[in-house]
């Protein structure tokens, strides 16, 4: 049996980042995944918004470690190759029950020392937003409000991880956890391992894991959300991120220009019910209503996709009553539960990571950091970024970087081959890595080149290939694994 300092059970953006940040400690780490890759959970389907801090209460561990977390991003994406752009926000009213919950916020924002906040009237709103219905009566903005790519990140974290030594366990869906030796014994499909203590960043099933071990203490329910995204002809419609508070209670629309150009809306907000990544005729025609009433001159037939994800509603079994705040739960020595991170779990997802891993570090007696530690990871090439120069040399290096596979992204075989080489298994993998299918096409051109790439470098009959994971095959026919 494999014995390790610390196992992290979760690949997503929670445990990616705490991998990486037990690092920092003369650790020896492991990061257990129950499926095939990491990034595929929760982390896979969200808004891409880095938060400032405004809309979280006043005194908490997530309002702290927002704040915290949003004026440190740009140096951490700068330290992983991930792009970030700090758009700004402006969240606009338009009726006073909403002008007074935006004032709120922004009395909120500064008791929670987010910098830069200004309530504009409606007419500086529509100026700086004329694609805006008419009628706006007061806006707040925030200009620390930024765009990231949620999928590069977590593949980010998780290459830095493995590279400073983190062991991966992927295909280990956790089934048992047992105190042995002072420390835990993690059952797995894969096989079992020994780790003197266990951070639990399973996501919608953290509650689970823990109860394998303790008894019931923070439950999940599930919250789903749709999504719609627009080609590259709305990319501009808005500048900033917009978010909707609507007059009448409830949820509104939030508009976000993506770092691709395109243009996301969403998410809706409903229990979940089905699977977890299909859409609702009714979620759908909530966004289509909410984007005629604030955007109206949006044009939804640039519509190239619909999404949806699920995110997780944390409740106290005693009181019966939704947590707001971050949960991290200790309930056994040297088991540590992340329970129910919400929004903003992606702007967070470093912070708690560096939050706990001191404290795990101390409880195991490394209090020092590891000075072999290294930060920066080394940003996969991307030639559409680069001058004609530039391309012209790198096509020179490896040919392969000047045939494009992916028309609509202009996306090369070499980059498919790369992040085929950095982990992709799926056809998803390699579309969350580089953008392959992404475009309006939506797959129907790169799919098969994919395949083709994928099947020889894995060594697989195309026919064994998964879209995502298991049970997703494209093609029939297959001899192994499950169809």
């Amino acid at each position: 049996m494999e014995r390790y300092d610390v196992a992290v059970l979760g690949g997503g953006l929670l445990g990616c980042f705490m991998a990486r940040e037990l690092r920092r400690y003369p650790l020896k780490v492991v990061l257990a995944e129950a499926r095939e890759d990491v990034c595929t959970g929760i982390s896979r389907a969200n808004t891409a918004i880095v938060y400032t801090g405004c809309d979280t209460r006043p005194g908490t561990l997530k309002t702290r470690l927002c704040v915290e977390a949003n004026r440190g991003f740009d140096t951490l994406c700068r330290e992983l190759g991930v792009p970030f752009s700090r758009r700004g926000s402006l969240m606009v009213s338009y009726g006073p029950r909403a002008d007074r919950v935006l004032q709120n916020k922004l009395l909120q924002g500064m008791e929670n020392g987010v910098e830069g906040l200004r309530l504009l009237s409606g007419r500086e709103a529509e100026e700086q937003e004329r694609g805006l219905a008419p009628g706006v009566s007061s806006a707040l903005y925030a200009p620390g409000t930024g765009v990231a790519d949620p999928w590069g990140l977590c593949y980010a974290a998780w290459e830095n991880a493995l590279a400073n030594g983190v062991a991966p366990w992927l295909g280990a869906p956790v089934t048992d956890l047992l105190p042995e030796h002072g420390g835990w014994r993690v059952v797995t499909l894969r096989g079992e391992l020994w780790a003197a203590a266990v951070v639990n960043c399973c996501g919608l099933h953290a509650d689970q894991v823990q109860e394998l071990a303790a008894p019931p203490s923070v439950r999940i329910s599930p919250e789903k959300a749709d999504y719609l995204m627009l080609d590259e002809g709305a990319g501009n419609y808005v500048g900033h991120v917009i978010f909707h508070e609507p007059e009448e209670k409830g949820k509104g629309l939030t508009l976000v220009p993506t770092l691709e150009g395109k243009l996301l809306l969403g998410p809706t907000e409903e229990g979940a019910a089905g699977p977890a990544s299909a859409t609702t005729t009714a979620g759908l025609g909530r966004l289509r209503q909410l984007a005629a009433q604030v955007a109206p001159q949006l044009d939804l037939n640039l519509t190239i996709r619909s999404f949806a994800g699920v995110r997780p509603r944390p409740y106290s079994v005693v009181s019966a009553r939704s947590i707001h705040d971050f949960t991290i739960t200790n309930p056994a020595r040297g088991l540590w539960s992340l329970i129910g991170i919400k929004t903003p779990g992606l702007t967070c997802a470093q912070a708690l990571g560096a939050w706990l891993a001191p404290q795990v570090a101390e409880t195991l007696g490394r209090r020092e950091p590891d000075p072999t530690f290294r930060p920066e990871r080394k940003a996969p090439v991307r030639p559409r970024t680069m001058s004609r120069e530039e391309r012209a040399a790198l096509v020179a290096r490896d040919p392969a970087y000047g045939r494009i596979l992916c028309r609509c992204g202009g996306i090369t075989e070499g980059e498919v081959r790369d992040a085929i080489r950095r982990g992709a298994v799926t056809l998803d993998g390699v579309k969350r890595r580089v953008g392959t299918g992404l475009g309006r096409c939506q797959g129907s051109f790169c799919t098969d080149r994919v395949m083709e790439l994928l099947s020889r470098m894995l060594g697989a009959p195309p026919e064994d290939l998964w879209k995502d994971g298991p049970g997703s095959r494209l093609l029939t026919g297959g001899r192994y694994g499950e169809g």
